[in-house]
């Protein structure tokens, strides 16, 4: 059976608190995950009742984060771009993060292999 990983990929540069780092990664899960539910319920189901295994990474600006997202989406995965809406640390509109898939693990650690836990 194909392991399914749900990947999340946020900007170190922007030097988030902890507490802002877990929000911008879990909006992210969220909106990957909502949109995936939507779009494929059967691969959703397969990683929902697989454990949902995830992980996050880290990119050092949002020239990286752009560059990986659109290999991405070449690829054919579902991704959710995360922007901010400025009510705390960050101005409004300013990109923090991805989520990616879920999806076939090692199609996608292919694309982010090289990046770094967060």
């Amino acid at each position: 059976m194909v392991e399914l990983k749900q990947i999340l990929i946020l900007r170190k540069d922007l030097k988030m608190s902890k507490g802002k780092a877990a929000a911008q990664a879990s909006h992210a899960a969220v909106s990957a995950a909502i949109k995936i539910m939507r779009q494929n319920p059967t691969l959703f189901n397969q990683w929902w009742n697989g454990g949902q295994m995830k992980v996050v990474l880290a990119v050092d600006s949002e020239a990286q984060l752009e560059e990986i997202e659109a290999r991405i989406r070449r690829q054919g995965v579902f991704v959710s771009k995360i922007n901010d809406a400025g009510r705390t640390q960050l101005p409004p509109g300013t990109t923090t993060a991805i989520g990616v898939g879920p999806h076939n693990q090692l199609e996608v650690e292919k694309i982010t292999s090289t990046l770094k836990l967060y």
